[in-house]
């Protein structure tokens, strides 16, 4: 407990950095009804005991700012910033020594300072695994607009309202979310199981915050009925949808949901070498559309995407700012964001893994160390009490190793190098 209210300490002084007038408890609650925030702050507040959440965990939404809406900057035929040398040639000595199967894009957008941006093999071809997840929340919200075009307000309310059942749509998947009990003060954590229910706002935050693949594929499949029914989704039961999916030719199911997912990635330049999500998460959705082409991403597609967030452009600038709001990072903090030079840091955050073992050549290999394929990937957007503020898309495929530590390892070296440490 004593461990707890340091870190709290630590986070009011670091807050006030951010927003002089912002008030705690933390307030994420009482916006979405999401159940899981209560959660954080009855630990902010010391009610319930914990050391796993860093100080960094406990701004208020209120200090969550876009960082590149209206601020001018040239940009390269492909929408990125020109190279800076400086920050180029830091970045080439990172990777020296390393294997070679690693990609990098870093963007340091701190206030009161030219855009600076330098990369590493930026179009290299990854399987992007739960970093797809990203593509399935901007296709989400575009649909939200489609149901209410004129009223932001009414789409958080419905976010908030709504309740949805999974299905066979959630199945089957290891990821476990967590459940908090407002009434006992006990959260468990345990799989999706095809009679949950759970708000639009919470679907949303499973698929984000613990990279749950079923809410992924729930919240993909409420952006498709979105698209479909408009302003008739409000009121759309489960029933209804299950009785939609099930009359239309699986053939066009899946042209739609592909071009659906994915026409918000073209919008913002993206092109389908860059970034395209070609499979839902689960099997239990896959029997219902199948996916098509694969999936692919390069850091310099995750970074497009990256820098649309921060200029307010995906769909709108209410939506992009609850976007990061939602990629905010109050839960336990792995690989890239592990890094305790972090600790204090707001960070905003998507990772993901997909790796395949031969265990005719290695009956030993284990998780996330494939021999056949090993990808990691993550995403993070980095800010500072001191004010630095800069994005990084790391993605790797270095074969029987777990290279979680390799994404530490990085971590620290790229807050040295943008920070001037």
């Amino acid at each position: 407990l004593i461990m707890t209210r340091i870190f709290i300490v630590a986070a009011l002084l670091l807050g006030s950095f951010f927003m002089a007038d912002s008030d705690y408890p933390y307030d994420g609650f009482e916006r979405t009804g999401i159940k899981r925030l209560k959660w954080v702050e009855d630990v902010q507040s010391g009610k319930i005991e914990s050391n796993r959440l860093r100080p960094g965990a406990f701004y208020p939404l209120s200090s969550i700012k876009l960082n590149l809406v209206d601020r001018g900057f040239d940009k390269r035929p492909d929408g990125l910033p020109e190279l800076d040398a400086g920050l180029q040639a830091n970045v080439d000595g990172l990777f020296r020594g390393l294997n070679k199967n690693y990609s990098m894009t870093l963007l340091d957008m701190s206030p009161g300072k030219p855009l600076r941006y330098a990369e590493h093999r930026p179009s290299a071809q990854y399987q992007p695994g739960s970093v797809g997840k990203l593509v399935v929340l901007a296709a989400f919200f575009t649909g939200l607009k489609h149901v209410y075009p004129d009223s932001f307000e009414k789409r958080i309310e419905l976010l908030k309202s709504k309740q949805i059942k999974s299905g066979e749509w959630a199945i089957h998947d290891h990821h476990t979310v967590p459940v908090y009990d407002l009434d006992t003060g006990k959260q468990v954590k345990r799989k999706v199981t095809n009679t949950d229910v759970f708000s639009l706002f919470e679907w949303v935050d499973h698929m984000v915050s613990v990279s749950n693949n079923g809410a992924a594929s729930v919240v993909w499949r409420e952006a498709l009925l979105m698209h479909i029914f408009k302003d008739k989704y409000p009121e759309l039961t489960f029933e209804e949808s299950e009785a939609y999916f099930k009359s239309q030719p699986k053939s066009d199911l899946s042209d739609f949901a592909i071009n659906t997912v994915n026409q918000p990635l073209r919008d913002l330049g993206i092109t389908e070498e860059e970034w395209r999500l070609g499979k839902f998460f689960t099997h239990g959705a896959g029997s219902y559309i199948p996916g098509q082409g694969g999936s692919i991403g390069t850091p310099i597609g995750l970074m497009k995407y990256v820098m649309a967030l921060e200029e307010g452009k995906i769909v709108d600038r209410q939506s992009s700012l609850e976007m990061k709001r939602l990629l905010y990072l109050t839960d336990r903090r792995i690989r890239y964001a592990y890094s305790h030079k972090l600790d204090s840091a707001a960070v905003y955050f998507k990772s993901g893994s997909f790796y395949s073992c031969d265990r005719e050549k290695n009956p030993n290999c284990g998780d996330y160390q494939g021999n056949v394929y090993n990808y990691m990937n993550s995403v993070a957007i980095i800010e500072h009490p001191d004010g630095s503020r800069y994005a990084v898309c790391l993605m790797s495929n270095v074969l029987n190793k777990n290279s979680a530590n390799d994404h530490l390892a990085l971590a620290d070296k790229v807050d040295d190098l943008v920070r001037g440490n």
